[in-house]
């Protein structure tokens, strides 16, 4: 049995279809890194998506503008509409507060998770969305049931169902990459909030690593750079 190639220049994409027949959704998105792949598989299925991006986790405040902004450069591309939400940086902190030491995956992903999908779910159901769903799964450094609980639960209280697909499936992961470096979207190395960035450096400086340097490293650079050792 020959292996399907699911690179971005030979994949044939079946179309998707929302569970229930859903016209309008509204897609929270964490990051243009793990949008992209998602936001181009709802384009070509002709679904008529609108883009979220609500994350007062990330820290700090110009960290949060050049995701934000990468995010609305490739939406822009695609023709795709995207809310520009608020940031909301006291009210995640005080949400937060007692979890600061908590392992990634644990209850602070959570409640971080539990924050954004709520704000996601009240927009849509003031705005005559139909359905939710999230970027956040296609990350493998992620814990898909708990990003999919999470997104059921805080939809729920709005009446708005939460679409829980698996956005890694049939390569979605290896296409998200490749997009990535297509893209040339800034390649962000912490999941975003203080503390994972606090958790990252203490890690890296542990294995004798140097600190994150944030802002200048970018997916496509990367990929240029270790063409020129081989």
């Amino acid at each position: 049995m020959s292996q399907i190639d699911y690179s971005l220049d030979s994949y044939n994409r079946p179309k998707l279809e929302t569970p229930n027949g859903e016209k309008k959704l509204l897609m929270h998105s964490c990051c243009a890194p793990c949008a992209g792949e998602i936001m181009e598989a709802l384009a070509a299925s002709e679904i008529d998506t609108t883009i979220f991006f609500y994350n007062p986790n990330i820290h700090p405040f110009d960290e949060y503008e050049l995701r934000k902004e990468e995010n609305i450069r490739f939406a822009e591309k695609l023709g795709m509409p995207i809310i520009d939400a608020d940031y909301d940086r006291d009210e995640w902190f005080s949400r937060t507060k007692g979890q600061e030491n908590e392992p990634e995956r644990g209850k602070r992903c959570t409640t971080c998770f539990d924050m954004r999908f709520q704000k996601t779910a009240k927009y849509a159901s003031e705005n005559n969305f139909d359905i939710i769903s999230s970027t956040l799964g296609i990350s493998r450094w992620k814990d898909m049931k708990q990003i999919n609980d999470s997104g059921a639960r805080s939809s729920q209280p709005h009446n708005v169902p939460y679409w829980d697909f698996n956005w890694r499936k049939q390569g979605g992961s290896s296409r998200m990459l490749e997009l990535s470096k297509k893209e040339n979207f800034y390649q962000q190395e912490y999941c975003g909030c203080v503390y994972s960035l606090r958790d990252t450096n203490n890690w890296r400086v542990s294995k004798g690593r140097e600190k994150i340097e944030r802002g200048v490293k970018f997916y496509q650079e990367a990929k240029l750079k270790l063409s020129q050792l081989d």
